[in-house]
């Protein structure tokens, strides 16, 4: 099968990230694939793929993808279409009607539809709820990377026919990045545990509330804290770890081409966020074996960690509890294979198998037919 995956931008960002192991996997299974990208975020490299055709487009306003949409469409003629991020599923529905393609279309969302419709007449989310509203009939499967975010999609719509689809996050790429050598002189020194955290600096990331549990913590044990990550609010702490007399304790390590590496000789992996999808970077930690502290934010995280089964919850905005939650995990470590098990569902050929089962193809995932 021909097999079309778009995502609208490029940067180091979990959708993106997710899409391209996506695109990737089916390459493996043989079929002819295409990753059409919106835009891709100066400040980055678009990363090789191994056997897909990749499609860089220069349009950062998804809206403006709608015009290549049509024509790629009516060219390419891909059998099945993976669209990922609300806002460009609405484009790629309306796209395909007015195509006349006769593509099967899954659209997957990733963020919760409380930030991204609106029931305010005339605001920018209302049109597009109206938008989606008006499209969602050409799906063919709809789908979210979260339990509770499908729940929160039938509060949005009427009796709408969402899913839970997990992102592939363990694959054989994954797996070979995670062995590679790490040069971090608390790392390969290891006199102290080191914990680590990685994500956009921005606020809904909670890491104010980490650098002041790191503070609480210092009062009790030695550990060091590696936060993997760019943003806009990187003067803003560091300012707070000089305020707090931290500079010896956290470490700002800005992008990193490859954060697995540091997942797999870390300690502990905490998740500070206010808000979530599905967190890729928690499941990549686990999948490296890292112990994981996380909010309990919307949406993901209690998922993920089954209630506390596979890792330490807490409530957000709280530094004091996340202190006592770090140090827990660092003398009650989670068991590799308490972790492996966690992670299961999203290997490769299990969310594949899912997609195409909730497509009405199931057995198809392979080119050559041979079951995965």
């Amino acid at each position: 099968m021909k097999i079309s995956v778009i995502t609208p931008r490029f940067a180091i960002a979990g959708v993106p990230l997710a899409q391209i192991r996506f695109a990737r996997a089916f390459a493996d299974k043989g079929h002819e694939v295409d990753l059409v990208v919106g835009y891709v975020d100066p400040l980055y490299k678009f990363p090789y793929v191994d056997n897909v055709k990749v499609h860089l487009w220069r349009q950062p306003k998804v809206r403006r993808m709608m015009p290549g949409l049509i024509r790629y469409l009516r060219a390419e003629k891909p059998d099945v279409v993976f669209s990922a991020e609300d806002h460009l599923n609405s484009v790629v529905l309306l796209a395909a009607i007015v195509s006349g393609s006769k593509a099967k279309i899954s659209c997957s969302s990733r963020v919760t539809p409380f930030d991204t419709y609106s029931s305010v007449m005339f605001t920018k989310r209302w049109f597009l709820k109206q938008l989606m509203r008006a499209v969602m009939w050409r799906a063919d499967a709809l789908t979210c990377v979260s339990k509770e975010m499908v729940e929160q999609y039938w509060r949005v719509f009427d009796s709408p026919p969402h899913v839970c689809v997990y992102n592939i996050v363990d694959d054989r790429y994954s797996q070979l990045r995670m062995m590679e050598t790490v040069e971090h002189e608390w790392l390969m020194l290891k006199d102290w545990p080191v914990l680590v955290a990685a994500g956009r600096l921005a606020p809904w990331k909670g890491f104010v509330d980490l650098i002041r549990a790191m503070k609480e913590l210092s009062h009790r044990k030695q550990t060091r804290l590696v936060i993997l990550g760019d943003g806009p609010q990187r003067t803003e702490l560091e300012a707070l770890i000089t305020e707090l007399d931290l500079t010896d304790v956290v470490k700002l390590q800005g992008y990193v081409e490859n954060p697995l590496k540091f997942f797999a000789h870390a300690d502990v992996f905490v998740l500070s966020s206010h808000v979530e999808g599905l967190p890729n970077v928690l499941v990549e930690a686990m999948m490296c074996g890292c112990t994981p502290v996380s909010t309990d934010c919307p949406t993901g995280p209690r998922e993920v960690l089954q209630n506390g089964k596979y890792g330490y919850l807490v409530p957000m905005h709280d530094p004091v509890a996340m202190a006592a939650a770090i140090e827990r995990a660092l003398e009650n470590p989670i068991p590799k294979e308490l972790l492996a098990e966690a992670v299961r569902p999203f290997e490769e050929s299990a969310v594949i198998a899912k997609h195409f089962e909730v497509l009405g193809l199931a057995g198809q995932q392979r080119a050559d037919g041979v079951s995965s």
